[in-house]
């Protein structure tokens, strides 16, 4: 037992001390399994649970446009149909949340399929025009059927996902952290390099040897799966599912998490969500300027940091080994796994030491 205790010591020191980006990433997933013990309001509790689903969201809008490039600007329809499914088998079924939710996920994958086989004779601004007009023709097909769909109101009086708020946060949390953690093991594999290379030159990767198509439809379906997840998730926590899930603001609101969490890193699309969602909550105290300070605070916070605020902390806190590319914390001088001189770099062919500039 005592040797159990010791590797997993050393493992935590390794793999999360050492870095102190994943030491702050290990900190706020604590403070979010810790925090019902703090905060026991069910108001705090719902927003925090909403949050942990549009966190799902967020990263599976980031791990097909992020890491693909294939931008969505419909990615609401994965959320809607996963929703509106859940709803359906449930209300009229009569199956349960833990059935209803990978159900309506697997119909968003067959929506990511209808969608990536047309689209992907597509490039650039016409792809994603197209996927923006998928959401809006299945929200029409909504309105027609109001009998069947419930229209503009929706599908109401869906079973609870668990028996109390404190539940439906922990599960919501838990999948949050889970699946966000598996699309991450998925885009630093195999899969996720091909991702990289389709998204820097689909050209010259087809040339190598890979089949895009192929990666690029795998894309959409994890992608809609996940996002998927999500929307029946939401269904089952809401009790509801109506036009709202296929809205074009709900395909919107994850590019603006994405983008000032950090794109292509999974973790910075779930930062986002987990800093603005709330943000949003306590705007409501000035609702006449609520969407003006929120707009601003975005605004500003991409001029500082272009790249996302994930990136921007990163590039502060540590340093990349200019030999074997590994990071390090920026205190260090020398790398931790090759032991070369963090204060070098490389350039015309060798590695060259900076010299720092003193002041006369």
């Amino acid at each position: 037992m005592t040797g159990f205790l010791y590797h997993l010591y050393q493992g935590f020191k390794e793999e999360i001390l050492f870095l102190p980006s994943r030491l702050i990433a290990f900190v706020g997933c604590l403070l979010l399994l810790l925090l019902p013990l703090f905060i026991q309001s069910p108001y705090v509790l719902r927003v925090m649970t909403l949050a942990s689903v549009f966190a799902i969201l967020a990263a599976s809008w980031d791990l097909l446009s992020g890491f693909v490039g294939q931008l969505s600007l419909g990615h609401a329809l994965f959320f809607g149909v996963a929703a509106y499914t859940s709803a359906f088998l449930n209300l009229y079924l009569g199956l349960p949340p833990w059935l209803t939710i990978p159900m309506g996920a697997v119909m968003a994958v067959l929506a990511g399929l209808i969608i990536g086989i047309p689209c992907l004779r597509l490039r650039g601004q016409y792809l994603s025009l197209a996927t923006l007009a998928f959401p809006l023709i299945l929200t029409g097909i909504i309105f027609i059927f109001p009998d069947f769909t419930g229209g503009e109101l929706g599908v109401s009086g869906l079973s609870r996902l668990s028996e109390s708020r404190l539940a439906d946060y922990y599960i919501t949390v838990f999948l949050a952290l889970g699946l966000g953690l598996l699309m991450w093991k998925i885009t630093d594999s195999k899969i996720g390099l091909i991702f990289h290379a389709i998204r820097e030159d689909e050209i010259a990767t087809r040339a190598a040897g890979i089949n895009t198509t192929k990666y690029k439809l795998l894309a959409f379906s994890l992608s809609g799966f996940f996002a998927g997840i999500a929307g029946g998730l939401y269904a089952h926590v809401m009790r509801l599912a109506g036009p709202a899930t296929l809205d074009v603001f709900m395909s919107f609101q994850p590019i603006i998490w994405t983008a000032f969490g950090g794109m292509a890193t999974i973790y910075g699309a779930m930062i986002g969500v987990y800093l603005l969602y709330p943000l949003m909550e306590i705007l409501r105290i000035v609702p006449e300027y609520r969407m003006l300070i929120f707009a601003g605070i975005i605004i500003l916070v991409l001029r500082i940091m272009p790249q996302g605020l994930s990136p921007w902390v990163i590039e502060r806190l540590e340093k990349e080994c200019p030999r074997c590319k590994r990071h390090n914390a920026f205190i260090r001088k020398d790398c931790r796994a090759c032991g070369t001189s963090l204060d070098i770099f490389y350039a015309g062919g060798d590695y060259v030491k900076r010299e720092t500039s003193k002041s006369v």
